[in-house]
């Protein structure tokens, strides 16, 4: 499916997306998979990625769409650049602007670390488009995008659909990405798992209600990973985690599975534990569009990067 190609400076929350601009981006992406060209002029084409945290999926799916955009990418890592040398994130933003970068993908560990740099970008007119690959417990735009776009392939619509986002609620950039964009676009959305794992800020997306009564109504059962590594050690609830304990209680096992409606969907962003929140042997079951998932996020990726380079 062909769109209109449209520019946006940087994509580095859903909040600054329109539901127009969302729907252009899924239809991008969607004629990326159905194998169009990219709509951009023929000149060389530089992007970065930095990577603060740990990533698979995001940090490989954008040098993949990268690449498959004919760009010359640099892995730029953390350990062995100037910022180990004291240089600041702004002033790293903008060594890459002066070089002749186009893009820069970031992930980082801290809330909003964009906004120094969207700020300097717009001090100095700078060329360099940001795009957020995922910023503390903030936001996770390239995820929530591509679990849109597979969403969209499965129903054709947003409008009614009831999206359960089931665990980690309160560490999780994808849960708040997901439900700010879903309830934009006419979705129900409900919450549930772990009560000391949820935060009552959510509640203007939708309701928490207990696992056990969404599965047999909810069209898409959006599951989350437990992170540990967001959690404070000496925290009662982490001291007492069971890996079996949450599986009975809190995920996707056989019997839940089939209580879902044949037609509903289950998404996880990944990494997944098995057998925490998504049974192993569930993981590539018929129901489950886990793997259709990083599949899209190439093509997402690739038109959101497109987006920010007809800026």
């Amino acid at each position: 499916m062909e769109s209109t190609a449209f520019a946006l400076q940087n994509i580095v929350s859903v909040k600054d997306l329109s539901n127009e601009q969302v729907m252009d981006l899924i239809h991008s992406a969607q004629g990326f998979k159905q194998g169009k060209a990219a709509d951009l002029p023929d000149v060389p084409r530089f992007a970065a990625n930095m990577f603060f945290e740990d990533s698979t999926r995001t940090h490989t799916s954008f040098a993949v769409a990268e690449g498959r955009l004919d760009m010359h990418v640099m892995e730029l890592s953390p350990e062995h650049s100037s910022i180990k040398k004291g240089e600041t994130l702004a002033d790293t933003f903008l060594t890459l602007d002066a070089l002749g970068f186009d893009t820069l993908v970031i992930r980082h560990s801290a809330d909003d670390y964009y906004c120094p740099l969207i700020e300097l970008q717009e001090e100095l007119n700078l060329h360099l488009h940001l795009l957020n690959g995922g910023d503390g417990r903030g936001q996770h735009p390239s995820q929530c995008l591509l679990d849109l776009m597979t969403i969209y392939e499965e129903f054709d619509h947003f409008g009614g659909l009831k999206v359960a986002i089931v665990g980690d609620i309160k560490n999780s950039r994808v849960a708040r990405s997901n439900a700010q964009l879903l309830t934009q676009l006419g979705a129900e959305v409900f919450f549930s798992g772990p009560e000391y794992w949820y935060d009552p800020s959510f509640s203007a997306f939708g309701a928490f209600v207990p696992l056990d009564d969404l599965v047999e109504k909810v069209d898409v059962m959006m599951l989350l990973r437990v992170q540990h590594e967001r959690h404070n050690a000496d925290a009662a609830e982490e001291q007492t985690f069971s890996a079996q304990d949450y599986h009975n209680q809190y995920g996707i096992n056989q019997a839940r599975y089939d209580r879902l409606p044949n037609h509903a969907i289950i998404c996880h962003p990944g990494p997944i534990n098995r057998d925490v929140e998504f049974a192993s042997e569930l993981v590539t079951a018929p129901k489950s569009r886990y793997v259709q998932q990083m599949h899209n996020g190439v093509f997402m990726r690739m038109a959101m990067l497109e987006a920010v380079m007809h800026d």
